[in-house]
């Protein structure tokens, strides 16, 4: 029994190396030379699932291939999803999909409702990408998230990034609502006949869905508090008028969180043909990157940081070593924002002491704010 246990992993570990397996079966039909062509087309060509149409990401994606596309050598496949969750769950079990936009949060996820709680193992990242906001659209009656508190709340389709970060988010600050499951175009339709009391999206900002909003519409967009049991994931973000001018008064601005969007691949055992065609990926992608910062492109390529980190994830080695060849280094992936708030507090002498948590919340977005504005300073950059 154990040896055809060891023989069965064998065989599959031939056919996870082989890039013919595939075609191994051809249809009778073909010729040896289509069959040839087949496999020459599908060796290296990288499916990256981008999520919905509208989103940022899906331009990531297709900016990519207009860079890096070169013939048999290298095509890149943009494969429409549904958002962060859906992403992954594509990256881990969609035949042909080698890469995926996602979201640092979506570990946590995975464990709790899909009790994976080793995916740290088998994906891994490329780069941090610019944050993706929590937008909250809601009627003007609703002044803040705890207004909607047991109110009907649509959070996109399940596998959105919203239905995975303000569940997440709503949690921790203890706000349960009415969740509603459904496409955006619905949710927004039955927001405004009032059949719903908010709407959630998070991507980043400007969204078009979100700008295109009329100003008369009666909606707008509510503050999202960020406190320290958000700081794990999470970073201070805002809304301004330059976003959204429908919906938003000039120069005043609307709090929320944004929260890292990540290119993963799978973590593949290396001399396999799919790990070879993430190396060939990656290394094309940090030979390039240069041209992704020409204007005709998504102006917030510019924000993108290769050596940043991304706390609870690992960098996948091919990216690791070219960062190294580049000669530069993130700096610690594990820095405490929680803790680095509480010396803070301490090194105060008690003059800041705050009395209520809610004192000790305004306080720690203040100092989220100072500690983003010395990042600047010192020429990092938090998207």
């Amino acid at each position: 029994m154990r040896h055809i246990v060891l023989s069965t992993f064998a065989l599959l570990a031939l056919l996870a190396a082989s890039p013919t397996s595939a075609q191994q079966k051809a249809d009778p039909s073909e010729s040896q030379a289509e069959v040839n062509l087949k496999e020459k087309k599908n060796a290296w060509t990288m499916g990256i699932s981008g999520g919905m149409l509208d989103t940022t990401n899906m331009r990531y994606a297709d900016e990519m291939g207009k860079v890096l596309n070169d013939g048999d050598e290298l095509r890149i496949l943009p494969i429409i999803g549904f958002g962060a969750t859906s992403n992954l769950e594509d990256l881990l079990y969609l035949r042909g999909v080698d890469a995926a936009f996602t979201q640092s949060d979506v570990f946590e996820y995975f464990a709790k409702e899909k009790g994976l709680g080793n995916l740290e193992n088998r994906v891994h990242y490329i780069a941090r990408f610019p944050m993706a906001e929590l937008h909250f659209i809601a009627s003007n009656k609703y002044k803040t998230l705890e207004d909607l508190r047991g109110k009907r709340v649509s959070f996109g389709p399940k596998g959105t990034a919203a239905s995975l970060t303000a569940n997440i988010v709503l949690e921790r600050l203890g706000i349960q609502v009415d969740a509603v499951y459904q496409d955006h175009r619905t949710g927004f339709a039955d927001l405004k006949s009032g059949k719903l009391d908010a709407l959630i999206r998070c991507a980043g900002k400007p969204l078009g869905f979100v700008k295109d909003i009329p100003a008369d519409a009666g909606l707008h967009l509510l503050p999202v508090p960020f406190n320290e049991k958000l700081a794990d994931y999470y970073t201070l973000s805002e809304l301004t008028s330059e976003h959204y001018p429908n919906l938003i008064a000039p120069g005043q601005t609307v709090d929320t969180i944004g929260v890292a969007t990540v290119l993963a691949v799978y973590n593949w055992p290396k001399n396999t043909y799919r790990y070879k065609r993430v190396e060939r990926f990656v290394e094309r992608l940090f030979q390039n990157w240069d041209k992704f910062h020409d204007p005709a492109f998504h102006p917030s390529w510019k924000d993108v940081n290769l050596a940043a980190t991304v706390p609870g994830w690992r960098r996948f080695d091919v990216a690791e070593k070219m960062l190294r060849q580049a000669g530069n280094t993130g700096g610690d992936p594990r820095q405490n924002l929680s803790a680095d708030f509480q010396r803070f507090l301490d090194n105060s002498g008690g003059a800041l002491a705050p009395k209520t948590q809610a004192e000790r919340d305004a306080l720690f977005r203040d100092f989220m704010a100072w500690h983003a504005q010395q990042n600047a300073k010192g020429g990092t950059r938090s998207n």
